[in-house]
């Protein structure tokens, strides 16, 4: 698996050495503005058709679909195409999944089996098909989200449209810099940044042991943070599944001890954010704003640092749920928060095993 920094030139800028203010805004302009602005985008147009068609609570369909939007970041058009043609059947492909379950009233059994399904091939594929971000993350938010839904059989397709629509929308907002650099002609190495790093396809993939190895580790952490919650009486369980899946590394990348720290410091903080947000109860379209916003902010930050992403994640995330099932916003602050410290303590669990591990098969020097 490619390294991010190679994918990601102002990660790789970062890691470098230090820079200035201006360096870091400009970095950030060149190299996330165009993907924040795409995101925010695909995310808020939908939620606004759905807004003024008075569908409001099929928002997580859509918002789901728009994550199409988020992969093919830096890559030439003509390997962009596939990458996030992969990424958005197969975002799809969950989706319908899910509301298949749905609509079947599916029992637990059935549903923990549908996430280890969705884990396996949510790794095997991004491994082999080199998309990033490399994580199943985004999948299993979709799925998990999608299936405890109520779906009357009556809504399959609707939902399933909406789905499609806003992914194809975010499929083609993504591709549209291929024409908009054609237009800017001369200009366009000025207006736009540059598209040098290109997804790594390893159609071998499958057969990697680090990639059965990340699907392990995953279905482990993601079962046991599942099972807990419910045990514990939590309600939305799905994000400490999500919380696991968030911190675990993709396969062949180095198991990080803060990453686990930063995603449960920054969902603290971001919760703060999100109450500040719903507790006073703004109309709808605050709502679709504040999504469209933390769309952006996320997407600028998620390459320099991750607590910090968060920050704008989180509200994202809440008001997502809160628009597609509402609930009392005390409570869903406060799951969020128990919920994201035991998916990250797990997370955290199996990052210093595997750490262990591999300090014990590290061959120690000879004696002198």
């Amino acid at each position: 698996m490619a390294n991010p920094a190679a994918r990601d030139p102002a990660e790789g800028a970062r890691r470098s050495g230090p820079e200035t203010l201006a360096q870091w805004v400009r970095s950030l302009r060149a190299f996330h503005f165009e993907v924040a602005s795409r995101a925010a985008l695909s995310v808020a147009l939908p939620l606004v058709v759905l807004l003024l068609t008075d569908h409001l609570d099929w928002a997580a369909y859509a918002a789901f679909g728009a994550m199409t939007s988020l992969f093919g970041r830096n890559e030439p058009y003509r390997v962009r195409m596939r990458t996030v043609t992969v990424a958005a059947l197969l975002m799809l492909t969950f989706i319908t999944f899910a509301l298949v379950l749905a609509v079947a009233q599916a029992p637990l059994f059935v549903l923990t089996l549908g996430l280890v399904a969705v884990l396996a091939v949510g790794i095997i594929v991004a491994s082999t098909a080199g998309l990033f971000p490399a994580t199943p993350v985004f999948f299993v938010f979709g799925y998990a989200v999608v299936a405890q839904l109520p779906t009357p059989g009556d809504e399959f397709w609707p939902r399933f449209l909406v789905a499609v629509a806003a992914a194809s929308f975010a499929w083609t907002l993504t591709m549209s810099g291929w024409l908009l650099r054609r237009v800017a002609g001369e200009r366009s190495d000025a207006l736009f940044k540059n598209l040098l790093y290109g997804a790594l396809v390893r159609p071998a993939a499958y057969r990697d042991r680090r990639v059965w190895f990340s699907v392990a580790q995953n279905v482990v952490g993601a079962l046991l943070a599942g099972g807990l919650a419910m045990a514990a009486g939590i309600g939305h369980p799905y994000w400490a599944v999500v919380s696991v899946v968030a911190v675990l590394p993709p396969p062949g990348a180095a198991h990080s001890v803060s990453r686990a720290f930063h995603r449960i410091i920054g969902t603290a903080i971001g919760v703060v954010i999100a109450g500040l947000v719903l507790v006073p109860g703004p109309p709808v379209f605050v709502l679709i704003a504040v999504i469209a916003i933390c769309q952006f902010g996320a997407e600028m930050l998620i390459g320099r640092h991750y607590g910090a992403a968060l920050l704008f994640v989180t509200p994202l995330a809440l008001t997502v749920v809160h628009l597609t099932s509402p609930a009392p916003v005390h409570t869903l602050l406060i799951d969020r928060v128990i919920e994201t410290t035991l998916g990250g303590g797990i997370a955290l669990a199996i990052v210093l095993l595997v750490q262990a591990a591999a300090r014990r098969r590290k061959p120690r020097p000879p004696l002198s």
